[in-house]
């Protein structure tokens, strides 16, 4: 069975193509388009997974869509009637949007697939349900054969979290909650009171929260959150405005807790905003830790898969993994909405095709390297056109080169393979640094990504030494779990800097690699093994041999509001208009000071702000 899938038109649009359930391609439209979070009919990505997997879509069996419109257009209008007259201006707002094109989008998707295809049918166009779709990409590429599988998002057509049981190729759906109560919207409710992105800045939130103390927890459970002990909640609509305002909480929130909703262009990151994340990280891991305690005890299940946005909070994920209610856990490395692509096709492989399925291990995502890859010819045409200076390495010297920069603290833009498919950079599409020097974090946030400073760095390590510097005993290839920094390689802290609060504490070394050890000893790992991605084991492997510390820090090959580097001249212009001092791309090494100055852009101002 040769199937796309589709994800469009809400947020993070993408495509994924399966051929009897092997993963070929997938990759979001934003990586083509430069429009962060792109929501449009994604024709670019569908253009690459074609080519990559050297099928036209008249070859295709089935054309899947990750949700169905008309159970989320029932929601929508349902939800309006509920509060009616109350979000008339919600309402009139959404309508012409729904009636111009999202509740007719068979008529839409058929009209953009035959432009590929004339012949194309309206019945090789199949839609899955939105959770279907998500646990679809958790289960089917995981290396089980059963598992609990929970999904975690804003909200689908209704369900906004949802528990399905996989056992080879069938997956049951068991139970959902429904909208308006959902974890994801609730943490989306915090992002916005603190003055970030829907959408985008959850991660920001999640960053800030080891910068403060829980102190609203308690009244967060007991005016927002009705939660019981299994892990169901239901949130005080009262306090919310997602129904029929056009901003996520009203009067009232802000009320709660004494403060307005924080401007970012205008108002500055106090103590009480990083306490209020803090409060609110605590609450989304009790909500997660009591489902997955409850689902254990239930089904019992070992084996426990994640997608849905909440999926990626790495931090909640690494309390879920050292609880032990589940012996092991697979999170879909793409776990939002463009995941969804992937899981639409894979749903219409095994559930409706009946295709058989045989589990791989470690999985089979293929590292998540699904997106395209420049061979060096394409990208030596690239830089020519660009006005670049470069020289040709072989692989030996190149990864020399490169280990040697950054063990003497250069910033570089790593540039390999294919690019990878979700949210992470894997150390195909990134920016590396040394993670020993103090001032890493704060340097390249604000000189090479012109972001926050608090933003944290996470650590690409050699999985073999893993469990040697982390409280980690297994894989983590996908920056999905967060984990203690091993007590022998943590720094003893004076009284002084122990009694700091806020971003004071961003300067102060905690470890031996302090560039990738968060406030609160905590850091977001990504192991690394030469089977999946070996170029990048065999930089990190010369990086220890130089320096003894096997690991590097790794950040997404971006700046601020900008998606991920997909073309090797997406990548050129960054490194010009960044503090990045070299690039590795392909077999070409770049140096900054070699380049003509003249060719950088105003980066710092291009992309609007995340």
């Amino acid at each position: 069975m040769k199937i796309l899938g589709i994800s469009a038109l809400y947020h993070d649009s993408a495509a994924a193509l399966t051929i009897d359930g092997r993963v070929i391609a997938a990759a979001q439209e934003e990586r083509f388009s430069r429009k962060k979070h792109d929501a449009a009919y994604p024709a670019n990505a569908i253009e690459f997974v074609l080519r990559e997997s050297g099928l036209t879509l008249a070859e295709l069996d089935y054309v899947v869509f990750y949700d169905k419109p008309f159970l989320k257009f029932e929601r929508l209008v349902e939800s309006y009637l509920a509060v009616a007259p109350k979000g008339f201006r919600s309402f009139s707002k959404a309508m012409p949007v729904w009636l111009r094109e999202k509740l007719f989008l068979k008529d839409f998707l058929l009209k953009q697939l035959k432009e590929l295809d004339q012949g194309f049918s309206a019945d090789r166009l199949l839609f899955s349900e939105h959770h279907v779709s998500h646990a679809a990409s958790a289960f089917f590429p995981s290396p089980f054969d059963e598992a609990v599988v929970l999904t975690l998002d804003g909200v689908g057509e209704w369900a906004t979290t949802s528990v399905a049981i996989g056992r080879g190729n069938r997956l049951e759906m068991k139970k959902e909650l429904h909208f308006p109560h959902s974890l994801g919207l609730l943490y989306s409710a915090f992002t916005y009171y603190t003055g970030f992105r829907v959408n985008s800045g959850e991660y920001k939130l999640m960053g800030l929260a080891p910068y403060g103390e829980p102190v609203y927890r308690d009244l967060i459970l007991d005016k927002l959150v009705d939660l019981k002990e299994d892990g169901s909640f239901r949130l005080d609509q009262r306090y919310f405005d997602y129904i029929s305002g056009l901003t996520m909480v009203g009067k009232r929130f802000s009320a709660l807790f004494g403060e307005p909703v924080r401007r970012p262009d205008k108002d500055p990151l106090k103590q009480f905003h990083m306490d209020v994340a803090a409060s609110i990280q605590a609450v989304t891991e009790e909500i997660v830790l009591r489902l997955t305690r409850s689902l254990r005890q239930e089904y019992g299940i070992d084996n426990l898969c994640m997608a849905g946005g909440v999926a990626l909070n790495c931090v909640a994920n690494g309390k879920v993994l050292r609880d032990g209610a589940f012996g092991q856990i697979w999170i879909q490395p793409a776990a939002g909405d463009a995941g969804g692509a992937l899981g639409a096709a894979l749903a219409a492989t095994y559930l409706e095709a009946g295709q058989e399925r045989t589990p791989h291990t470690p999985d089979s995502m293929h590292g998540s390297y699904l997106g395209p890859q420049l061979s060096d010819a394409e990208i030596r045409a690239e830089l020519d056109a660009a006005g670049a200076v470069y020289r040709e390495l072989d692989e030996p010297d190149l990864i020399a080169a490169a280990a040697r920069a950054l063990s003497q603290g250069d910033a570089l833009g790593w540039f390999q393979g294919r690019m990878e498919f979700g949210p992470r950079a894997l150390g195909n599409r990134s920016i590396l640094g040394d993670p020993r020097a103090g001032d890493t974090q704060k340097e390249l946030n604000l000189k090479v990504k012109f972001r926050e400073s608090f933003r944290p760095f996470a650590p690409s390590v050699l999985a073999a030494d893993a469990a040697e510097w982390f409280g980690l005993d297994r894989s983590s290839p996908y920056m999905l779990l967060v984990a203690p920094v091993a007590q022998d390689k943590r720094r003893q802290m004076t009284p002084e800097e122990e009694n700091l609060f806020g971003i004071d504490k961003l300067n102060v070394p905690r470890s031996q690699v302090p560039a990738v050890t968060h406030v609160d000893y905590s850091a977001r790992v990504q192991t690394v093994s030469a089977g999946i991605n070996p170029r990048y084991h065999a930089l990190i492997s010369e990086f220890k041999r130089l320096t003894g510390v096997p690991m590097l820090v790794n950040t997404s090959f971006n700046v601020r509001g900008e998606p991920i580097v997909c073309s090797a001249t997406d990548a050129f212009r960054c490194f010009m208009g960044t503090g990045l001092d070299r690039l590795y791309i392909g077999s070409f090494e770049l140096l900054k000071s070699e380049q003509d100055p003249s060719i950088a852009e105003d980066y710092l101002n291009k992309y609007e702000p995340d």
